[in-house]
């Protein structure tokens, strides 16, 4: 298995031939030269959260009060960081969380391309967003050996969001990521200052403008009525999902479903109950609501909950180190989703994988120094918690 901590073997070697870095590998620094890189309307949407941001705040900050106590004498001068997700083994258990204007992060505009390659150099599969500028079957051509799942904003419109499934499947997607806590947006005050909303805008709406039911629904080219074809799209975007739902999910499509927002005991085990294959415990980064408990803090309980059923989770991871604590407390999958674009919006592909590339040279190198040489060593360390 690949040792992703040798990365910083490379590092040091290149700088011993006088090469630093061209994207930092700290994400303080990250965001630091990010926020200098990216236009303002870009930039207060991805680094924006909702209300005044405690949550989103709180989602990294309340990785600190969870430890990991280290074991020594231990043979870890080989670590194996796979992980199996829906049948196919992965070489690391990260993965790419959906961001929506990944599309416009990329000095191109072709950003979900340039993440879908760095998915194909890392390893980390991609979770390629409903919202996009290029088709979900663009960006699969370029994910490489590196399967990716499709996350899906469910339209209003049932024959639209059918036809998004089956165009996923079609394009060789492996699981359905389904997000739940999105039918309407949060309050964000840094759009809401800013006016901005790109979307209205017509940006990262390419998967809509492509598909065969919303073109027949606007009756024309979306290229010939770009404000109607907006406007369509904001009357279908997404829908208030129940319960019930699931059994309309369950009989169109064959893909392995994961309910992205669970982050209550209950509504994990009725997920379950429910038939979903994966729980995707997460707050939306802190985006949607601004109710100051981190994710981190409620991934416990839905592990617990979860039973027998895998647990993915994001919102907050900032290192590697986040990422092994996470995979501690029993997540199954780690997403990662500011770090990545940053690098995307600083060096394209290639700084979307070195930042990647870090994080997991990072996760390796604490499991190499605590004693945990496997993922199952990890999980049965687990964590504890800290005073705060």
């Amino acid at each position: 298995m690949p040792h992703f901590g040798d990365y910083q073997n490379e590092i040091y070697g290149a700088g011993l031939r006088g090469v630093l870095p061209k994207v930092p590998v700290d994400f303080a620094t990250l965001v630091e030269r990010a926020t200098a890189a990216m236009p303002p309307h870009v930039l207060n949407y991805v680094q924006g959260g909702c209300g005044d941001e405690w949550t989103q705040d709180r989602n990294a900050a309340a990785f600190h009060h969870w430890g990991m106590v280290p074991r020594m004498m231990v043979g870890t001068t080989s670590r194996d960081l796979s992980t199996d997700i829906f049948g196919h083994t992965y070489s690391n258990p990260l993965f790419m969380s959906p961001i929506g204007v990944t599309g416009i992060c990329s000095l191109d505009q072709h950003g979900d391309i340039a993440a879908a390659r760095a998915s194909a150099t890392t390893g980390v599969p991609m979770t390629v967003s409903t919202l996009g500028n290029d088709t979900l079957e663009e960006v699969a051509k370029h994910l490489g050996d590196t399967p990716g799942f499709f996350q899906l904003y469910t339209p209003r419109d049932r024959d639209l969001a059918e036809s998004l499934i089956r165009r996923a499947e079609a394009a060789g997607y492996r699981a359905l990521v389904v997000t739940l806590d999105t039918w309407v947006t949060g309050w964000r005050p840094r759009d809401l200052n800013a006016g901005n909303f790109p979307q209205l805008r017509g940006h990262v709406l390419v998967n809509y403008f492509a598909d065969p039911v919303f073109r027949k629904l606007l009756g024309k080219d979306p290229a010939a009525a770009p404000a109607e074809a907006v406007g369509l799209w904001a009357s279908l975007f997404a829908r208030p999902l129940t319960w019930d739902d699931m059994a309309w999910f369950k009989s169109v499509t064959k893909l392995p479903i994961v309910l992205k927002g669970i982050c209550h005991a209950d509504d994990a085990k009725k997920a379950v109950d429910m038939g979903a294959d994966a729980l995707f415990c997460s707050n939306h980064g802190g985006r949607q609501a601004n109710g100051g408990i981190a994710a981190i803090d409620m991934l416990p309980d839905v592990v617990a909950a979860a039973g027998d059923v895998p647990v993915w989770f994001d919102s907050g991871i900032r290192s590697g180190s986040d990422v092994i604590k996470a995979l501690a407390m029993g997540a199954r999958a780690v997403g990662v989703g500011r770090p990545f674009v940053y690098g995307l919006a600083l060096d394209g592909a290639e700084g979307a994988a070195h930042v990647l590339r870090c994080i997991l040279a990072e996760a390796d190198l604490m499991m190499a120094v605590n004693g945990m040489p496997t993922l199952d060593h990890v999980r049965a360390a687990g964590v504890q918690r800290l005073s705060q």
